[in-house]
C-alpha cells in the first residue's frame, strides 16, 4: 500500500497537469483528444482521493487503537464505576450471562425478548451507545451537517416548526394601532424507527482472547452496519417504517429541460442555488449534497470553448487540501443519493441542519450461542438501534429533478 504522503504527490501532479493543459489550450476548442486526456486526469484524481480517504481511516483506527490505554489512564477517579460497567459488559458479550453471577446479572438491565434465557436481549450501557452514535458521523455525509438531538426513550416526539422568511413589519401612520401578525408554528413527526445489525458472527476464538477489545469489536461491526442504514434512511427514507428522507421531504428548486437525464447544465445548478431564500445562505451555512457520480458529471460539464467550467476551483481546492467549492458553497458526497438518471432528484442544496436527526440511547444487544453457531465455533451478535429523521423546514433545502427524457 502507498504511503498517504506519496498519494498526495500523485494528486498533486495529476491536479498540476490538468491545470497546465487548461492554461496551454487557452480559448481555443478542445478536441476529442483533449477532452479524452483530461477526463481520464480526472478519473484517476477521484480513484486516488478515495484511496486517500481509506487510508486516513485505517490510520485512525490504529491511532484510536494505540492510544485507547493511555485515554483510559487519563480517566479520572470517579469513573471507576463507568470503567467497571464497561468490563461488566465486556464479560457479558465474551462470555455469555451464564458466566455472570446473580449479583452481576442484577447490575445488567435485563429487557423483554421472545426467546430464551442465552438468547435475551441486554440494554447497551449508556456511555457504550454514545460513543456508537458519535462514530456514525463518519458514514454517509448526512450526519456531518444535519442537526441531531438524543432522547433516552422512543416515544413519538413532534419537533417544533417555524419559518420566519416571508414575515415582515410595517410602516405606521401617528395615531394608530399596528396590525397583528403571530408567527406561524408547526410541528414535524420525529418518531423513532427501529433498525436492525443483521446478525455479527464473531468466531470464539477472538472471544476467547483476552488482549482483545471485545467492546470494541462488536460495536465497530453495529457501527458500520448501522452508520450505512441509517445514513440512506435520513437521504431517500420514505417515513414509513424508515426515517423520512430529505430527498423525500424537499421540493424540487430547479426541474431540468428535455435533455438533462444524463447531466444538470451550469444554468441549472445557478438556478438549483437561487432557489434557497438569501436569508439561509446569510447564516453561511447552505452547501451543495451528491453522490460521487453526479459530481463527476458536473466536473465535466464544459463553458463555450469546450473547457471544463469547475476545473479551476476543483484544482484549487485539492492544492489548499480544502474541499473544492461548488459556485462558492461547500459540497457533501453523499453516496446514498440518487444518481443521474430521468426523473431522479440527485443535487440538493440549502441549509441540512434543517434537517433534525433523533437518536434514541436505548440501543439493545442479544448475543446467540445455540448449536447452529456453535457448530461453526461462532457466537451470534444482533444490535437493535431506534432513529428518525424528518426535514423541519421545507423552504431550506431544494432539489435538482432530471428531465424526463
Amino acid at each position: 500500500m502507498k504511503s498517504i504522503q506519496a498519494l498526495r504527490e500523485q494528486r498533486q501532479n495529476l491536479a498540476r497537469e490538468a491545470r497546465n493543459q487548461l492554461e496551454q489550450k487557452g480559448d481555443r476548442v478542445w478536441s476529442k483528444e483533449d477532452q479524452a486526456i483530461f477526463d481520464k486526469r480526472s478519473d484517476e484524481i477521484d480513484a486516488i482521493e478515495n484511496e486517500i480517504a481509506a487510508v486516513e481511516r485505517v490510520m485512525a483506527l490504529e491511532v484510536e487503537k494505540d492510544h485507547k490505554d493511555v485515554d483510559q489512564f487519563r480517566r479520572a477517579p470517579e469513573n471507576k464505576a463507568e470503567a467497571e460497567g464497561r468490563a461488566l459488559f465486556a464479560k457479558l458479550v465474551r462470555h455469555g450471562p451464564s458466566a455472570l453471577t446473580s449479583e452481576e446479572l442484577q447490575k445488567v438491565r435485563n429487557v423483554t425478548s421472545t426467546g430464551t434465557g442465552s438468547q435475551g436481549g441486554y440494554t447497551v450501557q449508556t456511555d457504550v451507545a454514545k460513543e456508537l452514535i458519535d462514530a456514525l458521523k463518519a458514514y454517509g455525509g448526512m450526519r456531518g451537517v444535519a442537526s441531531s438531538i438524543t432522547t433516552s426513550q422512543g416515544n413519538p416526539l413532534g419537533y417544533p416548526t417555524s419559518d420566519g422568511t416571508s414575515e415582515e413589519g410595517e410602516w405606521i401612520p401617528e395615531n394608530t394601532q399596528a396590525s397583528s401578525a403571530d408567527p406561524s408554528f408547526g410541528t414535524v413527526g420525529l418518531a423513532a424507527f427501529k433498525a436492525s445489525t443483521k446478525i455479527i458472527t464473531i468466531p470464539m476464538e477472538l472471544l476467547q482472547d483476552s488482549s482483545i477489545d471485545i467492546i470494541a469489536m462488536v460495536t465497530k461491526r453495529q457501527r458500520d452496519r448501522l452508520g450505512r442504514t441509517m445514513n440512506k434512511g435520513f437521504t431517500t427514507g420514505t417515513g414509513i417504517g424508515q426515517p423520512t428522507g430529505f430527498v423525500t421531504a424537499a421540493g424540487a428548486g430547479k426541474i431540468g429541460a428535455t435533455g438533462t437525464t444524463v447531466a444538470p447544465t451550469w444554468e441549472d445548478l445557478v438556478d438549483l442555488q437561487e432557489s434557497i431564500d438569501q436569508a439561509y445562505k446569510d447564516a453561511g451555512t447552505c452547501r451543495f449534497m451528491m453522490h460521487q457520480q453526479t459530481r463527476k458529471a458536473v466536473r465535466k460539464l464544459k463553458d463555450s470553448s469546450n473547457r471544463p467550467i469547475w476545473a479551476e476551483a476543483y484544482e484549487m481546492g485539492i492544492k489548499s487540501g480544502i474541499p473544492a467549492q461548488l459556485l462558492g458553497e461547500d459540497v457533501v458526497i453523499n453516496n446514498d443519493m440518487p444518481q443521474p438518471a430521468a426523473n431522479a432528484k440527485t443535487i440538493g442544496y440549502g441549509d441540512f441542519s434543517k434537517y433534525m436527526i433523533r437518536d434514541v440511547l436505548d440501543l439493545i444487544l442479544f448475543r446467540f450461542e445455540d448449536s447452529f453457531y456453535l457448530s461453526k465455533g461462532q457466537v451470534g451478535f444482533l444490535g437493535w438501534a431506534r432513529a428518525g429523521g424528518n426535514l423541519l423546514d421545507a423552504n431550506g433545502i431544494k432539489l435538482f429533478q432530471h428531465s424526463a427524457s
